[in-house]
């Protein structure tokens, strides 16, 4: 059943309002629905909705609640993946497989090797990815794509959560799973404050950035014994965390 995200103020009662111009020319022009089709809305908070199309006036869709349930889809773990901005086109990637694996939120991250070092005006777009994503794969709600900041500015953001892992290519002793099964107390943590995952750039931290996060109480770990990009990095260790934690 197709599936669309609405605010929380487009529902009112048991009706729902859906007024975006594209969306209601999608529903009517492109999935050529009508009054009675049935759609699932979601409404961003993690509740969703099965409705039918009552009527698709010039100013939106318009539809009649059938019933509503929180959603079961949503990993109950929340993680953010905060990602040195790679090469043109690359980040688009990132940020699709990761909305599809399950993050909850991406935030770009600029460090000394991150391509390019200016010219983001692409938050838009990229949040446009995150978006449809979400609306492919089943999500309640849509991962926020935040601005993009530097390396310093988010470390005193790093003590919000539970956990901190970065995956570093000069770690030898300590893998993900490591992290993941033999901190003692952090499974419970992960589910009330969050896990932060940071992926470097391509050519990875320079020494003095991975001290820094080392310093700030993250934990460097290994993905395996191949080096991968940056673009892989991130998905495949959103997927070994999930594989871990989701009980």
């Amino acid at each position: 059943m197709r599936r669309f995200f609405v605010s929380p103020d487009d529902i009112n009662g048991e009706e729902i309002f859906i007024s975006e111009p594209s969306e209601r020319n999608h529903i009517k022009n492109v999935l050529r629905l009508q009054a009675g089709d049935t759609l699932i809305i979601a409404d961003g908070s993690g509740m969703e909705y099965q409705a039918a199309i009552t009527d698709i006036p010039a100013d939106g869709v318009k539809l009649s609640i059938l019933w509503v349930s929180p959603s079961e889809l949503e990993p109950i773990t929340h993680v953010t993946l905060f990602q040195s901005v790679p090469k043109q086109g690359k980040m688009e990637t990132i940020i699709q497989k990761s909305v599809e694996l399950g993050v909850r939120s991406v935030v770009p991250v600029i460090t000394e090797r991150s391509v390019p070092k200016g010219g983001f005006a692409k938050t838009e777009r990229w949040q446009k990815i995150s978006a449809e994503a979400a609306k492919q794969c089943g999500r309640a709600i849509i991962p926020k794509v935040a601005e993009p900041c530097l390396l310093s500015e988010m470390i005193p953001h790093l003590t919000d959560y539970a956990a901190v892992i970065f995956p570093y290519e000069q770690e030898r002793s300590r893998s993900i799973k490591t992290v993941l099964r033999d901190s003692p107390g952090l499974l419970g943590g992960f589910r009330e404050k969050g896990l932060a995952l940071i992926i470097g750039p391509e050519g990875g931290f320079a020494d003095e950035e991975a001290e820094t996060l080392k310093a700030s109480g993250a934990l460097s770990c290994g993905l395996g014994r191949r080096i991968l990009r940056t673009e892989t990095a991130g998905p495949a260790a959103i997927a070994m965390i999930m594989y871990e934690l989701e009980l």
